[in-house]
C-alpha cells in the first residue's frame, strides 16, 4: 500500500521532530505496537506542527494562511507528494487508517485561536477548545490503534483531553502572558476577581492565584473523570491515552513546586520513564501515586 509505505519513509525524520518537539508524546509512542507507531508519530507531529504555528510565525495572518496550507494537503485527493515529511506521513496515515478529515479540519480551526491575542471568553469555549484539539487528538491516535474499539471511548478520550489541554496551558502559563495571551476563561477570571488584561499584564495579584487555582481544579476534575473511567480502556486502546499518566503528576508538581504563573512545573526524565511504564503495563488500576 502506498500509504503505508510513505509512513515508513518518512518515519525517521517524523519521530525526530516529534522527539524535539513533543517528548511526552514521543515517550508515549514507545510503548505502542511496532506496525502502528509511525502512525502515532505522523499523528503528533502534525500537532506539534500546528500548535507550533504561533511559535514560528509571529504574526496572525501569515499563520492563518499556514494553517489553510494543512487544510488544503488533508484534503487533496490521490498520492502526490508535498515534499514535506510531516504532512506526507499524515497524509499516508489518514488514508491507511481510514481517518476522519473532518476531525483535523476542526483541529486547524480551533488553532486560529492560538494565532490572536483574544482572551478565552468562557469554561464551556476552553473545553470547546480542548475537545477539537488534545481530544481530537487521543481519539484519532485511539482509531489507528483499534479502530473497532475506539468509537466506544469517545467520551473518555474528550475528558482526557481536556485534563491534558489544561494542564498543559497551565505548564505554558509564562509563555502565554509574556506574549500577550489568555487562555484562562474571562469567566473563571472574572469569579477571582480579576481580568485577562490584568492577568497578562501581572497585575492580579491574589486574584490572578485564584484563577490559577480554579484552572488547577478544572483539570483536575475532567482528569478524576478520566480516570475513573479509565480502567476499562483494552489493552489495545492505552498508548492513545498514555500521556495522561503523566497529567496527574504535573498537576501534583504545580501545587508544590509554587506557582504556575511565574515558573513551569517539571518532570525528571526517571519519572516520566516510570509513569509511563507503570501505565504501559497495568493500565490505570489503582494505587494512581
Amino acid at each position: 500500500m502506498a500509504g503505508a509505505s510513505n509512513i515508513i519513509k518518512n518515519g525517521d525524520i517524523v519521530m525526530d521532530a516529534v522527539r524535539a518537539a513533543d517528548h511526552d508524546r514521543y515517550l508515549s509512542a514507545l510503548y505502542a505496537p511496532a506496525d502502528k507507531r509511525d502512525a502515532l508519530l505522523a499523528l503528533y507531529a502534525f500537532n506539534a506542527e500546528i500548535a507550533g504555528v504561533r511559535d514560528r510565525i509571529h504574526e496572525p495572518l501569515p499563520g492563518e494562511v499556514r494553517l489553510q496550507w494543512w487544510r488544503d494537503v488533508i484534503s487533496a485527493e490521490g498520492d502526490a507528494e508535498t515534499g514535506h515529511p510531516t504532512a506526507d506521513a499524515l497524509r499516508a496515515t489518514i488514508a491507511a487508517c481510514r481517518l476522519p478529515k473532518a476531525a483535523f479540519d476542526n483541529m486547524l480551526e480551533a488553532r486560529i485561536f492560538d494565532l490572536y491575542d483574544d482572551p478565552m471568553p468562557s469554561r464551556t469555549d476552553l473545553e470547546g477548545y480542548c475537545g477539537e484539539t488534545a481530544a481530537a487528538l487521543i481519539q484519532l491516535v485511539a482509531m489507528a490503534l483499534d479502530p473497532a474499539a475506539a468509537p466506544g471511548f469517545a467520551e473518555l478520550a474528550g475528558r482526557a483531553g481536556c485534563a491534558q489541554a489544561i494542564t498543559g496551558l497551565l505548564l505554558l502559563l509564562p509563555l502565554h502572558r509574556r506574549r500577550g495571551q489568555c487562555f484562562v476563561p474571562a469567566d473563571i477570571l472574572s469569579a477571582a476577581g480579576t481580568t485577562p488584561e490584568e492577568f497578562v499584564k501581572g497585575e492580579g495579584g491574589a486574584a490572578a492565584e485564584r484563577a490559577v487555582t480554579a484552572m488547577i481544579a478544572l483539570a483536575r476534575e475532567h482528569l478524576n473523570a478520566f480516570e475513573t473511567g479509565a480502567p476499562a480502556l483494552p489493552v489495545a486502546l492505552r498508548p492513545a491515552f498514555l500521556p495522561l499518566a503523566l497529567t496527574h503528576a504535573y498537576l501534583d508538581r504545580m501545587e508544590k513546586a509554587g506557582s504556575p504563573l511565574s515558573a513551569t512545573a517539571t518532570l525528571s526524565t526517571l519519572r516520566r520513564h516510570w509513569l509511563l511504564l507503570r501505565h504501559a503495563m497495568r493500565g490505570w488500576t489503582p494505587p494512581l501515586t
